[in-house]
């Protein structure tokens, strides 16, 4: 079998069951693990999977850039930052992440809503300027320009000091076993502080989050309080979930 086939039956198998386990799948095609090892590891180099111990599972194509990011499922993500803006009650302090679906949320808010909103991305900060009602709070640090996202030293010390009842988390991969990812070393660093400071998280999951794996670990997935995803969701993945005693809303 040439490597062109290799790695498409890979991408099949991938496609199909959610996940790829080197050793059963060189001994399917008889061929040796190192050669399976060799194909995932190229496939990774290429973005179209997640290499986990053992294997592969799906990559999340929410750690490309800003920008492409917006025009990725758009409906979705404006539905669930409905659902998440109907939740937040007056006189709450809540923190909003960074990132795509967090716009929506700040976009969604009722009219009059009279809260406290802490974020550390200046762009979900703008778009909050239109709620007079609502105090913002914006954690500073050095940027990081991929997701437009305050990190490092100077934004965890003013993280340390907040109490908050409820923080929007985003992540670029949601997994019921890999748990809660994203690209990035420092920014899972700063949305793992930031979700010790609230008194429960919430995902917005948006379609292409869930089931997929990016490299840095923010959480086990056993850390949420609750997930906000799309109508229309695998009834099983949506069990896994709730399993693991996480209450899924379907926006």
């Amino acid at each position: 079998m040439l490597t062109s086939e290799r790695k498409r039956h890979i991408l099949e198998i991938l496609k199909r069951e959610g996940r790829v386990v080197a050793k059963a799948v060189s001994l399917e095609l008889g061929l040796s693990e190192d050669t399976i090892r060799r194909d995932l590891r190229e496939l990774a180099a290429e973005g179209l999977l997640q290499r986990v111990h053992g294997g592969a599972l799906p990559a999340s194509p929410g750690v490309a850039d800003f920008a492409t990011r917006q025009a990725i499922g758009l409906d979705g993500k404006r539905a669930i930052g409905r659902a998440a803006a109907a939740m937040i009650e007056d006189g709450q302090v809540v923190i909003l992440d960074g990132g795509t679906t967090a716009l929506e949320v700040a976009r969604h808010l009722r009219p009059g809503l009279r809260a406290t909103i802490i974020t550390h991305a200046p762009s979900t900060a703008l778009a909050l300027m239109p709620h007079q009602g609502v105090e913002v709070i914006i954690i500073g640090g050095r940027l990081f320009r991929h997701s437009i996202v305050a990190v490092g030293a100077i934004a965890a010390e003013q993280i340390a000091r907040i109490r908050a009842d409820i923080y929007f988390l985003g992540v670029t991969g949601i997994h019921a076993e890999a748990g809660l990812t994203t690209g990035d070393i420092e920014e899972a660093a700063i949305k793992r502080q930031l979700m010790g400071q609230a008194a429960e998280t919430i995902a917005l999951a948006s379609s292409e989050k869930i089931g997929a794996v990016s490299p840095f670990l923010v959480a086990p997935i056993t850390a949420l309080a609750g997930m906000i995803v799309e109508s229309g969701q695998d009834r099983a993945t949506l069990a896994s979930f709730a399993r693991a005693g996480i209450a899924v809303t379907e926006a």
